[in-house]
């Protein structure tokens, strides 16, 4: 039997981090006390390293910018989906006035 993910707040991963950083503890040992893997706990530390506001956004959210790309990329594909409809449409219309 496989093992359920275990989910975590935002809030416990800024804590963890901050156990790390502000606490003066060694990553080892706070994931130890926190029972988590000691690679989880560094990648937290680098996502909020990189970007501290936007660390964490949540379940089902996005970060503005992964956002952003999210929606351009669906009007890409629309406005793709569009000009193909409309390249056929000129080809039909073209091949009747022959």
């Amino acid at each position: 039997m496989g093992s359920t993910r275990r989910k975590f707040s935002r809030e416990f991963k800024l804590e963890a981090v901050r156990m790390v950083t502000e606490g003066g503890h060694s990553p080892a040992q706070v994931a130890r006390d926190l029972d988590i893997r000691p690679d989880m706990l560094r990648r937290w530390r680098r996502q909020f390293e990189e970007d501290p506001e936007q660390a964490f956004p949540g379940l089902g959210q996005r970060k503005a910018r992964e956002e952003e790309l999210w929606q351009l990329r669906r009007k890409l594909e629309r406005v793709t989906m569009e000009r193909d409809i409309l390249k056929k449409a000129l080809g039909i219309v073209s091949d009747r006035r022959r």
